[in-house]
């Protein structure tokens, strides 16, 4: 009843419309009702063939509007009449969406029924809460993913970047961070995803348990600009309402690279000069105002720890996107095709990975014990090609020899199953254990 009272009141007093100017490609000019228009504001067209066409304004010429379709622009034609919205989008959500998928407009896709109503409303694009009343980071995150337990920890309300080339395995690792990490609920953002691949996301690597404690929102790679870009928002929408409830959320986005695309599409046709790649300055405008949005709530509400992947251009890390979100971000974790190639998985670069929160969240005996691993990875990998083509001689350094005793097991460490799941103490018991094993010990053992 107090979801039907708040929509009654927000209906308008009065009906405005304008009517369809122009088109040109997916650029709709809408005359008659500038004064009743700004950017964002929404707006349905009224098509020839009896369908309502959904849009958004996305910029001003020459006293007309300029709109972009949610769907597809087919029956619109001019005069067609353009019926404004006066209200900001909003979704009402209520617990019962848990184990649903929806599409960017919070609408299911799952053939499981209508959604149940909320009874508060939760605007798409919310704003991140003010900085001074956000709580700090929370304790230690069991991620369930070896590697980055050990070596890029993750605390309560951190946001991490996932960069990846494309077919590195990043989708498998979100999906194993999905299942494994220890949050009460997960959001999960496909954004611009292959329409093939959601139905497996969902059977074979989420499974039943993982979708029940989910929210899935799916915006697939054919459809709009403002599609993709809304799921972004609304994936983020659903993490502050199940955040307020004073919930650990986790929210997993792949990826903010075709959210970054899609903002591209936007202000490219709405007339904004390309600037780096081609990206329009709005994209770098909404990265943060998006990313912002996850990370520690305010005092006595919960946290949304935030993991976004992002596709970087040809294995570019320095691409613009990539630099931008990396920049925003509490840490990186980065996947390297070289070693996805040797056929380690998960890929994860743990020497170009790091978490600015780590060294505080663990203990002074954990930091030396990663500390002393990484010291052995980094020495191993700048004489690696000289290991492998035969050209070091054991002996003619110490340093060496010892990065060449322990690389084995690191290596075997570091690559994980994905039905396989570590927890943080496992996690870190292993590693001490491998770090025990000294050569000396070794070779009397193997002498015996």
């Amino acid at each position: 009843m107090q979801s039907l009272i708040s929509e009654i009141e927000r209906l308008p007093a009065d009906e405005r419309y304008g009517r369809v100017a122009g088109i040109q490609g997916l650029l709709v000019e809408i005359a008659g009702a500038r004064n009743s228009l700004a950017i964002g504001g929404r707006l349905e067209i009224e098509s020839r063939n009896n369908l309502n066409v959904p849009c958004e304004v996305v910029g001003f010429r020459e006293g007309r509007a300029l709109a972009m379709p949610y769907s597809s622009l087919e029956g619109v034609g001019m005069g067609c009449k353009a019926m404004i919205a006066n209200s900001d989008p909003v979704v009402y959500p209520t617990d019962r969406w848990l184990g649903r998928v929806l599409n960017a407009m919070g609408e299911p896709i799952d053939g499981k029924g209508p959604l149940e109503k909320g009874p508060v409303g939760y605007a798409l694009r919310g704003k991140p809460p003010p900085a001074h009343i956000r709580q700090r980071v929370g304790a230690k995150l069991d991620l369930g993913v070896r590697a980055l337990n050990s070596f890029i920890s993750c605390c309560g309300g951190q946001r991490m970047g996932i960069f990846s080339g494309s077919g590195v395995g990043k989708s498998v690792l979100l999906s194993m961070l999905a299942r494994y990490t220890a949050t009460d609920i997960s959001i999960i953002g496909l954004i611009g995803e292959r329409g093939r691949e959601v139905q497996e996301f969902l059977e074979d690597d989420l499974g039943v348990d993982g979708l029940a404690r989910s929210v899935v929102v799916v915006a697939t790679s054919d459809e709009s600009a403002l599609m993709r870009r809304q799921a972004a928002y609304l994936t983020l929408t659903l993490s502050e309402f199940f955040r307020d409830r004073k919930k650990e959320v986790l929210c997993l986005m792949d990826s903010v690279t075709r959210f970054a695309m899609a903002q591209r599409e936007i202000g490219l046709a709405g007339g904004e000069p390309p600037a780096s790649k081609g990206y329009t300055p709005t994209v770098f405008a909404e990265l943060p105002k998006l990313l912002e949005r996850a990370g520690p709530g305010p005092q006595g509400k919960g946290n949304i720890t935030g993991l976004f992947t992002v596709l970087v251009e040809g294995d570019d890390h320095n691409e613009p996107v990539a630099d931008a979100v990396r920049g925003i971000l509490d840490g990186h974790i980065v996947m390297d095709r070289a070693i996805a190639e040797r056929g380690r998985y998960p890929a994860i670069n743990v020497l170009k990975s790091i978490s600015r929160t780590m060294p505080q969240c663990n203990s002074e005996q954990e930091n030396a014990l990663v500390t002393r691993a990484r010291q052995l990875l980094a020495t191993y990998a700048d004489m690696e090609e000289m290991i492998r083509l035969g050209a070091y001689r054991p002996g003619s350094s110490a340093d060496v020899d010892e990065a060449i005793h322990y690389n084995a097991a690191l290596e075997e460490f570091l690559g994980q199953n994905k039905d396989e799941r570590t927890s943080l103490a496992d996690g870190c018991n292993i590693l001490a254990d491998i770090l025990a094993s000294t050569p000396e010990a070794e070779n009397r053992k193997a002498g015996a």
